[in-house]
């Protein structure tokens, strides 16, 4: 299902301008949120993050029409994936951005799957840098080319997905996610400036699950030889929530066994639920 121009279309097509700067330059960012029975879990924390990107791109967006796309993507399925795209719009040939853009705003809903919350993950280093100098690593822009092939990598080593590394070899996070690591009952992830985007899962665990658990926190950077270290790993995302991982290469990890792991994705699901005014039990697979 597919949203634009205030109405949602049948269908996998939408009229698009070949001269969108979205599709020709990748000059457009983009939302994913996880919803339930019509209400889009953690809303205003997506829309705002989605609207602080297009200005930080030098662009604005009212944020009543991207509330509004999320809304009624939400509703065309009980467990939905939802996916809000938002390009600078058409403009001349060249790379200097038009000076008054309009841009376009569209967004398409999926069936989620329940299968995916608390499932593991299994990891493989990249050689691919995360370059943590750019402003687009800590923005959800269109140009995820270097986590596509990535990912294509991993896979075929048999692995689920890739851990990056950023230009100075700190960890920076995993191709669709954050990444954590539990050391000694202490939750350890990535700070921003080392390239990571500010997931919206990452926010709720940092400055609320997390605390109310007893849990202490730290941003910190991360080297990967103290990963061989870690108690626990995972990743997270709007979709995923919460993914233990089992290996990351050839290093093994019991990561969905570890007593603070399980509780914070509890907590983190009853949030969700929360969030979404549904039972626990919606959540389930």
């Amino acid at each position: 299902m597919l949203w634009s121009n205030g109405r949602l279309v049948e269908g996998g097509t939408l009229p698009f301008a070949m001269g969108d700067r979205g599709l020709l330059l990748g000059d457009g960012v983009f939302d994913t949120a996880l919803a339930i029975q019509g209400q889009v879990a953690f809303e205003a924390a997506h829309v705002d993050r989605l609207a602080a990107a297009a200005e930080a791109l030098g662009f604005a967006i009212a944020r009543e029409r991207i509330v509004e796309a999320m809304r009624a993507l939400a509703s065309t399925a009980p467990l939905a994936a939802i996916r809000t795209t938002l390009t600078r719009g058409p403009g001349p040939r060249g790379l200097a951005p038009p000076p008054e853009p309009n841009p376009f705003l569209f967004g398409s809903a999926a069936p989620a799957r329940a299968a995916l919350f608390f499932a593991p993950l299994r990891l493989a280093l990249t050689e691919i840098a995360r370059n943590e100098t750019s402003p687009a690593a800590r923005l959800k822009t269109l140009g995820y080319l270097d986590a596509v092939l990535a990912a294509r990598a991993a896979q075929a080593q048999g692995f689920d997905e890739a851990l990056f590394l950023n230009t100075r070899g700190r960890v920076a996070c995993a191709g669709t996610g954050n990444v954590f690591a539990v050391f000694g009952g202490t939750l350890v992830t990535p700070p921003l400036e080392d390239g990571v985007l500010p997931g919206i899962v990452r926010a709720e665990l940092l400055a609320r699950i997390a605390p109310s658990l007893g849990i202490a926190v730290e941003e910190r950077p991360l080297l990967p030889s103290e990963l061989a270290a870690a108690e626990a790993l995972f990743v997270t995302n709007s979709l995923r929530l919460l993914a233990p991982v089992t290996a990351l290469g050839a290093q093994p990890y019991d990561s969905a066994g570890h007593g603070a792991v399980r509780s914070l994705y509890a907590a983190l699901r009853e949030t969700v639920a929360a969030e979404c005014g549904v039972e626990v039990d919606a959540l389930d697979p």
